[in-house]
Formats: C-alpha cells, sequence, structure tokens
C-alpha cells in the first residue's frame, strides 16, 4: 500500500501513475471519486452545501475509477475537470458524511487488491495509516500553477492567473475543512517536486520501499 497526498499540480496523478508501472500495481485517484461525485451533483440539482443529499447520492452511485472514471456506466472522464467541477469539488468534498462514504469505498478497493498506488489528500493520515510508504508531494506556488494551467488548456482554458487563484482556494478549503483536512501524516517524507523529474521522484519513492 502506497500513499501520495498533495495539493493540486504538486504531480500526484503523474507521479502515481508512473510508480504504478514501475511496480505493476494497479492506481486510484481518490480526487476523481470526488469530482465525479460533484458532477452528478451538479447535473441532478443537488445543493453541494447538503451533505445528507450528497451522503445518499454517493451511496447510489457505481462509480469505477480507473484508466478512465465510469459513473453508472457512462465514461465521465472528459468532464471532471470542468470549471463548474473544480469550484464546487471542495465544498461536496467537505462533508464529512461524503468522505466516509468514499473512504470506505477507497479502503475496499485497497482489500480487494491486496494494495496499491493510492494518490489523495487525506491517504496517509486517513484512508491508509497503516500504508507501507506515505509520499507527501509539494511544488512551488508558480510551477503548480503552470502545470495546472497546461491542464486547463487541454479542456481548451489556459489561464495562469484563473489557475493561480483556482489552486489557493482550493487549497485553502482543503485546508481547512474540519473533516480529513489535507496535512502531511507524521511518518510520511516529503517530496518538493518542482525541479525534479518523474523519473526521479519516482526512484526516490522506490528507495523509500
Amino acid at each position: 500500500m502506497i500513499a501520495i497526498d498533495g495539493p493540486g499540480g504538486a504531480g500526484k496523478s503523474t507521479v502515481a501513475a508512473a510508480l504504478a508501472r514501475r511496480l505493476g500495481l494497479e492506481r486510484l485517484d481518490t480526487g476523481a471519486m470526488y469530482r465525479a461525485l460533484t458532477l452528478c451533483a451538479l447535473r441532478r440539482d443537488v445543493d453541494p452545501t447538503d451533505g445528507p443529499a450528497l451522503e445518499a447520492l454517493a451511496r447510489s452511485l457505481s462509480l469505477a475509477v480507473g484508466e478512465r472514471v465510469l459513473v453508472d456506466g457512462e465514461d465521465v472522464t472528459d468532464d471532471l475537470r470542468t470549471p463548474e467541477v473544480d469550484s464546487a469539488v471542495s465544498i461536496v468534498a467537505a462533508h464529512p458524511e461524503v468522505r466516509a462514504v468514499l473512504v470506505e469505498r477507497q479502503r475496499a478497493w485497497v482489500r480487494d487488491r491486496g494494495g496499491g498506488v493510492v494518490e489523495g489528500r487525506d491517504i496517509g493520515t486517513v484512508v491508509l495509516p497503516d500504508a507501507d510508504a506515505k509520499v507527501f508531494l509539494t511544488a512551488e506556488p508558480s510551477v503548480r500553477a503552470h502545470r495546472r494551467a497546461r491542464e486547463d488548456a487541454r479542456s481548451g482554458a489556459p489561464d495562469l492567473a484563473a489557475a493561480r487563484a483556482s489552486l489557493a482556494a482550493r487549497d485553502a478549503l482543503d485546508a481547512g475543512r474540519a473533516a480529513s483536512p489535507l496535512s502531511v501524516a507524521e511518518d510520511a517524507v516529503e517530496i518538493d517536486t518542482s525541479s525534479r523529474s518523474v523519473d526521479e521522484v519516482v526512484a526516490e519513492i522506490v528507495s523509500l520501499l
């Protein structure tokens, strides 16, 4: 069990995917689960501030998260990083009842596979506190903003200022929420990815194992 945490733009998904390939393990992007739930809430006019309604929705959905993300059999991968989802996902993810449902699904995913590379914001602290390796990725704010802007460019909306503002807002919400806030586990190794290649970061994580 390998836990990879960190804020947006720190390189979690890229590093987790490369690490999983290196080790021959499956990877779970827990952030995609929260984004998928947020997308469904927006589509079904469920208020992002309504915790009980979101919990009921989360329990009702069939979620399959891999290279593509399926919700009730529909591929929603390309709709998970819209500005609308970006602006609401931290609000949805802040509800304790929502996190309880999805954390149990995440732990079940690991149990079913006997391990895996799991990325998110509370993996080492909450989801997998007994992980074999815990890593917290960071990067300079300017680097994170450029990375996020490049991601947004793939959907046709490259905007560095908007990316910087979005990341700052998300950081504040994630670190300040009462349920499972973004934080570094006591036994996690912090790695700054600002000026390091993906291969270098993966090699360091492998060395931890």
